[in-house]
């Protein structure tokens, strides 16, 4: 899953890793239609093979989400999509048929922080207090090549103390040795 508000590449990250545009039949919305936008889920359907291994991954946006004037619960559609694809899957498990179950589990979301704040938003805290023990949460800094090195480092530190003192927990990457 990708989240996080209008503007800040998520679209061209999908792009790039899956080398494909998923969004090419996307209609761009005028100010207006973006006022009163509620948040929708899409769901993006690639096939790859590396190394002869096949992989089916679904690839979850959620385009309007932070962008209205009142952002109140706007993650609530998210975090409904992820309760009910979970629920699926348990009636699936439970289910006599069990051989040619389709895991569409959400795993993973990469948060999109904007850089042009000061830290994390009410909105950024929210999304991921209502998110962080169902899925995977990776925050990333949105557009962080257009920060010197030294605010880069400020703000991931000032992301860091707010995620702590929220509470909020983010996938933790495991330790790996330098040839791995």
């Amino acid at each position: 899953m990708v989240a996080g508000e209008s503007g800040l590449g998520k679209s061209t990250l999908v792009h790039s890793l899956f080398l494909t545009d998923l969004y090419k039949d996307r209609k761009l919305l005028s100010a207006e239609e973006r006022i009163s936008q509620t948040v929708e889920i899409l769901k993006h359907t690639v096939d790859i093979e590396e190394k002869g291994v096949k992989l089916k991954l679904t690839i979850v946006d959620t385009p309007g989400f932070g962008d209205a004037v009142n952002n109140t619960e706007c993650w609530k559609p998210i975090t409904d999509y992820v309760d009910q694809q979970f629920e699926q899957y348990f009636r699936d498990e439970s289910g006599l048929n069990r051989k040619n179950i389709q895991d569409n589990r959400v795993h993973c979301c990469l948060y999109f922080i904007s850089p042009f704040g000061h830290g994390l938003r009410p909105v950024d805290v929210g999304f991921m207090k209502a998110l962080h023990e169902k899925v995977n949460i990776v925050p990333l800094i949105a557009k962080a090549d257009c920060l010197v090195p030294s605010e880069i480092r400020k703000l991931k530190e000032r992301i860091r103390e707010e995620i702590d003192k929220f509470g909020i927990h983010v996938y933790q990457f495991p330790e790996c040795d330098s040839d791995e």
